[in-house]
């Protein structure tokens, strides 16, 4: 009897825990997308000079303000305007291959351009040095 009951405890312990795992980073991923949709807003509307200064130091630090506007006005007009965007995905992590160890959500989008539909937008915030979720990654495919 004692044996079920120490199992049925543990249980309802390591299910909390992960329930409430599961709530925090269902939180973060909340707050990581109001970043990202604000953001998007940004490079839809060819703000791309404000998308680089609201974009993470670790950005910042891989591509100058020049750069980030030069490659995005050459990149965008092959696209087109954005017609719909839609969320397939967000994962929360704290590890990325080629990034410091933070907190990160991969979002992916399936996105259908003017010109280019069927596209997938990948997009990676991260908390940045002041607290706040800010893109730290923007691929188009």
């Amino acid at each position: 009897m004692f044996k079920k009951l120490f199992v049925f405890i543990l249980f309802l312990l390591l299910s909390n825990s992960f329930g409430q795992m599961l709530n925090t980073d269902s939180i973060k991923v909340m707050e990581a997308k109001v970043s990202v949709e604000s953001w998007l807003k940004l490079v839809d509307d060819g703000k791309y000079a404000e998308s680089w200064d609201e974009a993470s130091t670790f950005l910042k630090g891989k591509v100058t303000k020049e750069e980030w506007i030069l490659t995005i006005s050459n990149l965008k007009p092959s696209f087109g305007k954005t017609n719909t965007r839609e969320i397939q995905s967000a994962q929360y992590s704290t590890e990325l291959p080629g990034a410091p160890d933070g907190e990160y959500v991969v979002f992916q989008y399936k996105t259908n351009f003017k010109l280019k539909n069927n596209s997938i937008e990948t997009i990676v915030p991260m908390i940045d040095s002041d607290g706040k979720w800010r893109v730290s990654g923007y691929f188009v495919k």
